[in-house]
C-alpha cells in the first residue's frame, strides 16, 4: 500500500459524513487499518478532576475485541502515564504511548520509559509550593511529566500559565510546555503523539496499514497530521474550528459506539 508523501491541507472536519466514512473504512477491511486512540475526552468522558473519570464496565473487553479484530493494530496514545492507563483497562494490556510518547509499550510487550532527573523532581516540588495557595488548582505528578489542571477554577488560567512558563524555562531544553484543555504540562521535549504514531507505523502489525487517529485536544493534533500524511483518517472528537482533523465525531460516547461495532 502506498501513501502520499505530503500532508493534506487542514480543513473543517465533517461531522455528518465522518462517522459513516470511518465505520465503513474500518469495518469493511480491518486488516488494512491501524487505530490510534486518545483516552481522556476520546474513549472516556472528561471529568472535573483527572481521577474522577468513569470507565464504562464493558469498554475494556470491547476494546480488546476490537484489538483482536484489527490483528493487534490498535494502540492507546495518551498523556496519561502507562501504568495509570493499564489500571484503567485491566486486565488487558494494549500497545500504548504514554506521556505523549515518552513511554512506549511495543506490540511485543517491551517497554521503554523516559527517566526523570533530580532537577525535574525539584521542579515538581517547586510547582507544588507555588500552587498550594491556589485553591482548586490541581498538580498531577506523572513521573517523567507533571501537569497542572485549572478546570475547577478557570479564572486561574493566567496564574497557572505564569507559573508553568517560569518553571519550564528553568528546567532546560530537554523539557517542553504542553497546553491542553484547561491544563498545562511540562513533559519530555523528545516526545509527542505524532512521533509515537510514526513509531508504531514502522513495526508489525501496524506497518503498511492506513492509520486512523482519534482524539479531542490540542495534544492530538500531532497524530492527526501524521495520519493525514500517511493517507489515513484523522478524527476530532467534539467541536473545533482549528484542527488538522478531516473528520469528526460528536462525543466520547460516539467513539465508544464505534468500538462496540468494531468489536462485534
Amino acid at each position: 500500500m502506498s501513501y502520499p508523501s505530503e500532508p493534506f491541507p487542514a480543513m473543517m472536519p465533517q461531522p455528518a459524513s465522518g462517522q459513516t466514512e470511518l465505520l465503513s473504512a474500518v469495518l469493511s477491511s480491518p486488516q488494512d487499518c491501524a487505530l490510534f486512540l486518545d483516552i481522556d475526552g476520546t474513549l472516556l468522558d472528561l471529568a472535573a478532576v483527572p481521577d474522577a473519570i468513569v470507565m464504562p464496565p464493558s469498554l475494556p473487553a470491547a476494546l480488546y475485541a476490537a484489538w483482536q479484530r484489527l490483528g493487534g493494530a490498535l494502540a492507546l496514545v495518551t498523556g496519561r502515564a502507562l501504568a495509570y492507563a493499564d489500571e484503567l483497562f485491566a486486565p488487558f494490556r494494549f500497545p500504548i504511548a504514554g506521556l505523549h510518547g515518552a513511554e512506549l509499550r511495543w506490540p511485543d510487550g517491551r517497554i521503554m520509559k523516559a527517566e526523570t532527573t533530580a532537577a525535574f523532581e525539584a521542579l515538581k516540588a517547586e510547582l507544588r509550593a507555588a500552587t498550594e495557595n491556589l485553591q482548586g488548582v490541581l498538580v498531577e505528578d506523572k513521573g517523567a511529566a507533571v501537569a497542572t489542571h485549572y478546570r475547577l477554577v478557570p479564572q486561574r488560567q493566567a496564574d497557572v500559565e505564569l507559573i508553568m512558563e517560569r518553571l519550564q524555562s528553568k528546567v532546560g531544553p530537554n523539557w517542553t510546555l504542553q497546553r491542553g484543555k484547561m491544563v498545562l504540562e511540562i513533559r519530555p521535549a523528545s516526545a509527542d503523539k505524532g512521533h509515537a504514531v510514526e513509531t508504531f507505523l514502522s513495526m508489525p502489525p501496524f506497518a503498511g496499514r492506513r492509520p486512523i487517529a482519534i482524539g479531542d485536544d490540542v495534544t492530538d493534533e500531532a497524530m492527526f497530521r501524521v495520519a493525514n500524511r500517511f493517507g489515513g483518517h484523522s478524527v476530532r472528537v467534539g467541536p473545533s474550528s482549528d484542527t488538522a482533523a478531516t473528520l469528526a465525531l460528536p462525543s466520547a460516547s460516539a467513539v465508544r459506539e464505534l468500538i462496540g461495532q468494531l468489536a462485534v
